[in-house]
């Protein structure tokens, strides 16, 4: 249970308020859309332009919460569009790899969790065996992308993301009382403990192991400043995703690996409570991603829930104060703009900075809802 002092609960009211008025107007605007960032104040469609994309289960996943928060029936239909929408992807095939859970989650799996559509618990449960599918035996990691979405030869190559994918294995073991998926999800996560976790709490983002035989190759910097970097958006899913881990199978292991992530998070957050794109980027200029401010306030509402009275308040703290932060530094209220969230970016290297991203809205909104307490958790 989370104990917020009389003037946090009042706040998390009144954010709550902005969003329900935020959401009634865009929502009607992107009612047949599924969005990843805006152009001129509006939703893109990535129906229209790649149904395939790694974001695409987000912005119905904003729907269900709204839907949960108010019982206002359109946020359900607007899911349901975004979830018959994603149906076209397992016709298409190539272009899925282990994000399926980012895409699956928070639609098919948020639906029947609610419902009890039989047709959405069949699209999760295909899913989930398509992560199970990647699971690479001789290495113990699920392969993350596939040949023809890089240059590179990637069978080896595992990343820290897919720590936020493995809730659909472990629903897929819960529902169909298999163990083998949550097997696959905590040999992933045990491989990941001992090559994606450095002794200081920071992350690399990309591990390359031998696809044959098991090992790591090297490491990547990938979406951070460089190798050896560290990633803040990386440090929050692995921060949320063993702290989920944790959640799905009570291994204290698991508890210590996030502590472990949220504690570097912590000792690096700027006094201002911005967060850059990498904790080791230069002091010039000043990229900054509230995508990751907002993943990490989950992970760490979480972790509040799982420690003792005495440490708890540091982790419920540190998330309160991120969320004010984007709440009043970060974030566009005017119900005239689709997007909620400014000055996300999607890697340092990229021409994506500074931007609107729909899985910062769904972060954020998730995170209020987490501090009421009735949450709908979709993971």
């Amino acid at each position: 249970m989370l104990n917020l002092l009389r003037d946090d609960q009042d706040w998390v009211e009144h954010v709550i308020a902005k969003l329900t008025a935020k959401m009634d107007a865009v929502s009607e605007r992107s009612s047949t859309k599924i969005p990843y960032t805006t152009k001129n104040g509006y939703h893109d469609n990535q129906i229209e332009t790649d149904i395939n994309w790694w974001t695409n289960g987000f912005w119905g996943g904003m729907m269900w919460l709204m839907y949960h928060e108010t019982g206002v029936p359109k946020y359900k239909e607007i899911a349901t569009f975004t979830e018959d929408a994603l149906d076209l992807c397992f016709h298409q095939f190539y272009g899925l790899h282990h994000d399926v859970g980012f895409m699956w989650l928070p639609t098919s799996v948020a639906n029947y969790k609610v419902t009890g559509n039989s047709e959405s618990r069949k699209r999760a449960m295909h899913a989930a065996n398509l992560l199970a599918g990647r699971f690479n035996l001789a290495g113990g990691f699920i392969r993350a992308w596939n040949d023809d979405t890089a240059n590179e030869d990637t069978r080896g190559w595992a990343i820290v993301d897919c720590m936020m994918n493995l809730p659909l294995l472990y629903w897929a073991s819960k529902e169909t009382k298999d163990p083998r998926f949550a097997q696959i999800a905590m040999k992933h996560v045990d491989t990941a403990l001992e090559a994606f976790i450095r002794p200081d709490g920071s992350v690399n983002h990309i591990v390359e192991f031998d696809p044959f035989h098991g090992g790591v190759v090297r490491t990547y910097g990938g979406q951070g400043y460089e190798e050896g970097s560290s990633w803040t958006r990386g440090q929050t899913w692995a921060l949320y995703g063993f702290m989920m881990s944790y959640m799905h199978t009570g291994k204290p292991e698991y508890l210590q690996a996030a502590k472990r992530v949220a504690h570097y998070f912590m000792a690096n957050i700027p006094d201002n409570g911005v967060i850059p794109i990498d904790f080791r980027q230069p002091k010039e200029p000043c990229y900054e991603d509230t995508t990751a401010a907002a993943i990490a306030a989950c992970g760490l509402i979480e972790i509040s829930k799982a420690v003792g009275e005495y440490e708890k308040d540091v982790y419920l703290n540190t998330a309160l104060k991120l969320l004010k932060t984007i709440d009043t530094l970060r974030c566009d209220w005017s119900t005239e703009a689709d997007h909620l969230l400014i000055n996300g970016s999607a890697a340092y290297h990229h021409q994506d900075i500074h931007i609107s991203i729909i899985y910062g809205d769904y972060y954020f909104m998730e995170a209020i809802f987490k501090l009421k307490g009735n949450d709908l958790f979709l993971w």
